[in-house]
């Protein structure tokens, strides 16, 4: 049985909601791959109107710049996530079964029967995501864009995972942190034992059961060790 699932976005990312139309939807699925491809950097509106046979003018009627594009890319990856987080562990009874979702949802094991509509390759996501996603929040307008509440997404999902590990232990008092280091951390040794192996010890095997296996110990270890006071 296929799901339909309609992601709702910031509309303040946005001139006119891609979602809205088919030029929109292409101007999602051809964004994503070529930023993907190229990159933010060489990626440019002019170079994606030229693939879909248009006017750049017509990109430029959906998105201000190509950096609000990534936001909505990345923050729809965000979305899609935490509705997995929240799917998949709704009937299980155990935080050591929910933190084992959670990991695989990560490395994109979770979802494939869930059709979002929207015509966007998960995929391509996740690599955005590791490759790009930094440059969303690292730039000079940062709390501009985090008053406009532009990374909620993230920090939504953030919070799902942090609630899973006040389950495991409810005095952990940095549960948050926890869990922007594993979405960070899983997605670094990704691409490290993809792209620079010797920086992780699955380069050689790349077998991302070992990676899973690794970020679920991290984790359990920092929850099971006393934390001593703030002198």
């Amino acid at each position: 049985m296929s799901w339909h699932l309609q992601i709702q976005m910031n509309e303040k990312l946005y001139l006119r909601d891609p979602m809205s139309s088919d030029l929109g939807k292409r101007i999602l699925a051809q964004g994503s791959a070529m930023i993907d491809q190229l990159g933010l950097e060489e990626f440019t509106f002019k170079k994606l109107a030229t693939e879909l046979h248009t006017n750049e003018s017509s990109v430029y009627r959906y998105f201000e710049n190509k950096h609000r594009l990534l936001i909505y890319l990345t923050g729809w990856y965000w979305r899609w996530l935490e509705y997995l987080v929240v799917e998949h562990t709704a009937r299980l009874t155990t935080p050591a079964q929910k933190l084992d979702i959670v990991l695989n949802i990560l490395m994109l094991r979770e979802g494939e029967n869930i059709n979002s509509g929207s015509g966007l390759d998960k995929t391509v996501l996740h690599n955005i995501v590791i490759k790009e996603g930094s440059k969303t929040y690292l730039t000079r307008h940062v709390t501009d864009d985090n008053q406009q509440q532009f990374f909620k997404p993230y920090k939504d999902l953030c919070g799902r995972i942090a609630a899973i590990f006040h389950e495991i232990n409810a005095d952990y008092p940095f549960a948050r942190s926890l869990a922007s280091t594993l979405i960070e951390m899983s997605h670094y040794q990704y691409y490290f034992m993809n792209n620079l192996p010797s920086l992780t010890d699955f380069g050689q095997h790349k077998n991302v059961d070992e990676l899973m296996r690794f970020l679920k110990s991290l984790v359990m270890s920092s929850l099971s060790a006393p934390v001593e006071a703030a002198r």
